[in-house]
């Protein structure tokens, strides 16, 4: 019996011993809550952009004077068209949101050069041949909206469209004749003229980082109607403003272009941890 109460007094002991140091003992921290990442803001701010290109122009060659020939003259139009051209562009614009941006652009439009040839044959009898040569070059500034249409694999399509004012110079312009045997020339000094312009366009961007995306684009582009300036004949005849004009300039344009993202979203960091919590 004596050994029995030694035991419980000794084990009574042990365990006031037990409780005493467990009050010393630091309390588990309690369990650490970090809330998710804040959503990804829906824009992408400011953004400066540059293009090279190239032009591949159009228009209809008009002479006022032509159009005075009688209704029986037959009339062929051979090779018109202008070489290939280069564009030289830069811009600043706003991302508003994933699917809506718009930006300012400038560019310098290189020179191209014009070529063609008409052939008249009149009834009765007669023929006349007009070979020609001129060109142009300009600036065009637009102000374009754009559309993402969705992004997969970091490849966004997109369409947008620009309008603004396209500043044309032409060249000089020839046109070297022969009418019946007798040849003739025809020679007038370039003009510049501000036009309204608008735009196309249709491409896919390639997001290579958050802050730098690659674009290829199509773009059709409207630069009104552009005419030359003094005209005369090589006898110093047919001198006045020239009747000869472009008309309906246009041009079909592809682009490859970089953006770059000028803010960056806010760096997310958890809460700090909370301290250990002793008693005692």
């Amino acid at each position: 019996m004596r050994s029995v109460k030694l035991l419980m007094a000794a084990g009574a002991a042990s365990l006031m011993t037990s409780m005493a140091f467990a009050a010393d003992m630091p309390m588990a921290p309690p369990p650490q809550y970090y809330p998710p990442p804040p959503p990804a803001e829906d824009f992408g701010g400011w953004y400066l952009r540059g293009d090279i290109g190239m032009s591949a122009s159009r228009a209809t060659l008009d002479n006022r004077l032509y159009n005075t020939l009688p209704a029986s003259t037959q009339v062929s139009h051979l090779g018109h068209g202008f070489d290939g051209g280069t564009i030289y562009g830069v811009g600043v614009g706003y991302q508003f949101n994933n699917w809506f941006r718009a930006d300012v652009t400038g560019e310098y439009r290189s020179k191209v050069s014009f070529k063609g040839t008409d052939n008249f044959t009149f009834n009765p009898g007669g023929f006349l041949v007009d070979n020609y040569n001129g060109g142009y070059s300009g600036w065009v500034g637009l102000v374009n909206v754009y559309a993402d249409l969705g992004t997969w694999w970091c490849l966004t399509p997109f369409v947008g469209v620009g309008a603004g004012g396209a500043r044309i110079t032409t060249a000089g312009f020839s046109d070297n004749g022969i009418a019946n045997g007798v040849v003739g020339s025809y020679f007038a000094d370039g003009a510049t003229k501000t036009n309204f312009a608008w735009a196309a366009h249709a491409g896919v961007a390639y997001k290579v980082s958050p802050n730098f995306t690659v674009e290829l684009a199509y773009r059709y582009l409207d630069m009104g109607t552009v005419g030359q300036g003094y005209g005369r004949s090589y006898d110093g005849t047919n001198a006045g403003p020239s009747s000869f004009q472009f008309r309906n300039l246009t041009s079909h344009d592809v682009k490859l272009g970089v953006r770059w993202n000028l803010d960056t979203g806010p760096a997310y960091s958890p809460p700090p941890q909370m301290p250990l919590i002793r008693k005692g």
